[in-house]
C-alpha cells in the first residue's frame, strides 16, 4: 500500500474545508466509504474528492443506490469516470443501475462483489492486524473460485485476506476535538470497522464539542483512530 502523508494543522484534527480534510489523497488511492445505500454517506467528503479530481479511485462501500434529489454520492465520483474499482455487496440497485452499472456494462468500471458479511470481517481482520480469517459463507459457491478451503467441525471454511486501504470517509453524529465518535442509527453499521482499517481515517460530523462533551457510554470509535475531522455544515 502506498503510504500517505500527514500534515498537521493548527486546529490539531478539525481541518476548516472537506478539500483540505482530504489533503494526500492521490491517483490510485483506495478509499473506504461509509454509509448505507445512500444514507449516512459522507456527501461532503465525496463532493470534495470530486472537486479535487483525483481518479484510478478503488472504492470499499455498501454500494451506490438511489440519492436524494441534490445529494452528491459515490454514484456521481463513478459517472466522472474517478472510480476504476468498486469493492461492495451491492453495488447498484437491481432496478436502477445507474452509473455503476452503465460504466461496468461498459468495461469501464471493474466490481469485486463481496458478501455483506465477508467484506465486514474482511475490514475487521485488517483493523485488527490480522492476515485473514476462514468462514464459511461462500463455501462450494463462485465465491470461493480460486481461494484455500479448509475444514473446521465438519464444515468447509474459505480464506479470505484482511483489507485495508489508504483512506476511510466517515459520517458521525457527533464528535469531540479529539476525534472520539458518536453515529446515530444505521450510522453504526460501516463507519466503526472502516474507523480502523485505513492509514487516514477522515470523518464528516454534524456537530463537534469539546472534550468532555460526549456521554462516554455512547462513544463508539475511540479517538485514536480518528485523525481528521470536517464540519458537516
Amino acid at each position: 500500500m502506498t503510504s500517505v502523508p500527514e500534515k498537521p494543522t493548527a486546529n490539531g484534527k478539525i481541518f476548516p474545508t472537506a478539500q483540505a480534510a482530504l489533503e494526500g489523497v492521490f491517483d490510485g488511492a483506495s478509499v473506504l466509504v461509509a454509509g448505507w445505500s445512500g444514507s449516512d454517506e459522507p456527501e461532503k467528503l465525496l463532493r470534495g474528492l470530486g472537486e479535487i479530481g483525483v481518479g484510478n479511485l478503488t472504492l470499499v462501500c455498501q454500494g451506490a443506490w438511489a440519492q436524494k434529489s441534490g445529494q452528491f454520492g459515490i454514484g456521481d465520483l463513478v459517472a466522472t469516470g474517478q472510480v476504476k474499482k468498486m469493492v461492495s455487496p451491492l453495488p447498484f440497485h437491481p432496478e436502477y443501475g445507474g452509473p455503476v452499472k452503465d460504466r461496468w456494462k461498459s468495461g469501464e468500471l471493474e466490481l469485486e462483489v463481496v458478501p455483506q458479511g465477508v467484506l465486514a470481517e474482511r475490514l475487521r481482520a485488517g483493523g485488527a492486524g490480522i492476515g485473514g480469517v476462514f468462514l464459511p459463507t461462500g463455501a462450494r459457491t463462485r465465491f470461493a473460485e480460486g481461494k484455500e478451503l479448509r475444514p473446521f467441525d465438519g464444515k468447509e471454511h474459505v480464506l479470505e485476506f484482511a483489507l485495508k486501504a489508504d483512506f476511510a470517509l466517515l459520517r458521525a453524529k457527533t464528535a469531540d476535538t479529539l476525534g472520539n465518535m458518536v453515529y446515530e442509527g444505521t450510522g453504526r453499521n460501516w463507519n466503526p470497522i472502516m474507523a480502523m482499517a485505513a492509514t487516514v481515517t477522515v470523518a464528516e460530523v454534524d456537530q463537534v464539542v469539546e472534550p468532555g462533551g460526549l456521554n462516554p457510554e455512547l462513544v463508539i470509535t475511540q479517538a485514536i483512530f480518528i485523525d481528521r475531522l470536517v464540519s458537516a455544515v
